[in-house]
């Protein structure tokens, strides 16, 4: 059986975020993920776990402006003081939460006479992170996300995400793997887990196109899951889908 987490940020956004780990629990999930945490303080979030008998198996380092259309933190050359900032803070929310996964969101260059910049900046900071979580027995990942909904991200395939991790070379990095993205750029989601899956620190997974739940796209999601379920992976498999429809409704994928 596959052990799934509720991302909190995309399901359950019917309340607001300090009363979704209780519907969490509700509709059966014993674990959740939240893109970004910090506008709750990390004693308010451990209150919440503890109630409600959850845990709290990822969150993202602050991207800064990158979901409002900005090239985000851990890319831009310009921005390497405030991504240390960023990792401080998720180390103080870490120690509470002691999440199994961090995850550090690449970014997007505009300016693509800069790539090579940024790129470089990105692995820099992505050092730095592994550096910093380790000591806390805690993976580092890394997504790559598609250009359709992000055009100019500087990390869009599984091809990269695997050059990344031979470049750096580092025990306790890992891909956090998104089937949606990965979808939506082309990719075969099974066939790259099953080949790479030691890789892998964290999956997600919503349809595609759409980003909705499973059923609602094109994705064989019983192909997927049997993938997974087959693999070698022992970690979880967060639903980070925007639901159509009350997320209660959108959940028939969970129960067999």
């Amino acid at each position: 059986m596959l052990n799934f987490t509720a991302n909190l940020s995309l399901l359950f956004t019917e309340a607001p975020l300090i009363d979704r780990f209780k519907a969490a629990k509700q509709a059966g999930f014993n674990a959740v993920e939240i893109q970004f945490p910090y506008e709750l303080s990390a004693a308010a979030i451990k209150n919440q776990l503890d109630a409600h008998d959850l845990k709290l198996v990822l969150f993202n380092v602050d991207a800064d402006d990158l979901l409002q259309g900005g090239e985000g933190l851990a890319c831009v050359p310009e921005k390497r003081d405030q991504f240390r900032q960023a990792v401080a803070q998720t180390i103080e929310y870490a120690k509470q939460l002691k999440p199994e996964v961090i995850n550090v969101l690449p970014g997007r260059c505009l300016d693509n006479s800069r790539l090579e910049h940024y790129l470089a900046t990105f692995k820099e900071n992505l050092c730095c992170a592994v550096e910093a979580f380790s000591p806390l027995n805690i993976k580092t990942v890394f997504e790559a996300v598609n250009t359709q909904d992000m055009p100019g991200f500087i990390i869009d395939s599984g091809a990269q995400m695997l050059e990344v991790l031979h470049q750096l070379n580092r025990p306790n990095l890992f891909m956090q793997y998104d089937i949606y993205h990965m979808q939506m750029m082309g990719e075969k989601p099974e066939a790259f887990i099953a080949e790479h899956i030691q890789k892998i620190g964290h999956i997600q997974f919503a349809d595609c196109p759409g980003r909705g739940q499973p059923g609602n796209g094109q994705i064989d999601f019983d192909r997927v899951f049997s993938a997974i379920e087959t693999s070698a992976y022992s970690g979880w498999v967060g639903a980070e889908y925007k639901p159509v429809g009350a997320t209660a409704e959108s959940l028939d994928w969970l129960t067999p």
